[in-house]
């Protein structure tokens, strides 16, 4: 396998060559990042091997750090977003190798021009190739996972004002099996240029999300009806929590309120913090956490 050449010396080649030797030196660096990616791929497929048989290949905390430590190190005039995009591209292509990508969408809504905007930011995340199912609901895209026919979905993100048929999110609190979890907040950079996609969404998988080392989680609560925004902010910050975002739900005819909550780091189901919000009817449901998007990859 070859190996790179170090870029102050391809600099000094370079700056007095012809345009047939800087072809040339096009070509030899494409067969390098050839011969590169075939060799990530085996690696790849070994650290498949590893893993436990059946699971979900999709660890979306994992791919954010990388394109964060990627987006550290770069420098020169390739433009940025370009680089994530290929980064993107290079993660659904390995992650397939594992087991075939299927991602199931709701788009209940669509931009200016009539286009479905969900559909186009689960395109720019997962890839140009990868199989994408549209649905007009949240249930109908969530059971694609259920039944083990998607390996992610795409939901819009959740409003103080939806309907209950609209707020997905309370029917994780269920703790069905498979457990489906938040694994990934969409976009994952900004601003967004021109013709990029610009809906806010949720990724969800049965895959437990996994931290990228700059992480939110979200908190799922059953509350007593009375219970105020201000008496449940209060009990989250009295337990070590840092809330941001809070949904509070009092919808007819149920007996109980509920709350989703964004709270900040990587919160995993065993976090002694949770069982310490005295409002909660019982300890908190951790549904899934995300990693904090970047406010720029240019």
């Amino acid at each position: 396998m070859s190996s790179a050449l170090p870029l102050p010396e391809y600099a000094a080649t370079a700056a007095g060559a012809d345009l047939p030797a800087l072809r040339a030196e096009l070509d030899r660096l494409d067969d390098l990042l050839h011969d590169t990616l075939m060799r990530r791929a085996e690696v790849v497929a070994q650290v498949g091997a590893l893993g436990v048989k059946g699971t979900v290949p999709l660890r979306a905390g994992r791919e954010a750090s990388i394109v964060r430590r990627l987006l550290a190190r770069h420098r020169g005039a390739f433009p940025a977003p370009s680089l994530v995009r290929l980064w993107r591209e290079l993660f659904c292509g390995t992650t397939s190798m594992q087991r075939p990508l299927r991602i199931s969408v709701c788009d209940r809504v669509t931009g200016a021009g009539g286009e479905a905007v969900y559909l186009a930011a689960a395109r720019e995340h997962f890839g140009a190739l990868v199989p994408l199912h549209h649905y007009p609901t949240p249930a109908q895209t969530i059971r694609e996972i259920s039944v083990g026919l998607a390996t992610a979905a795409v939901l819009p993100l959740p409003r103080e004002d939806e309907t209950p048929r609209e707020a997905w999110w309370t029917a994780l609190l269920h703790r069905d099996d498979p457990r489906i979890h938040v694994v990934a907040r969409l976009p994952f950079w900004a601003p967004r240029p021109e013709g990029a996609p610009s809906a806010q969404a949720f990724v969800v998988s049965a895959a437990a999300p996994d931290p990228s080392g700059a992480d939110r989680s979200l908190l799922g609560l059953e509350l007593a009806l009375e219970t105020s925004r201000a008496k449940l902010g209060a009990d989250l910050l009295a337990a070590g929590f840092q809330a941001g975002a809070v949904i509070l739900r009092r919808d007819a005819g149920d007996t109980v309120a509920h709350a989703l909550v964004d709270v900040a780091g990587f919160v995993a189901d065993g976090d002694a913090r949770l069982a310490a919000v005295q409002s909660a009817l019982r300890p908190p449901v951790v549904l899934g956490a995300y990693a904090v998007p970047l406010e720029s990859a240019s």
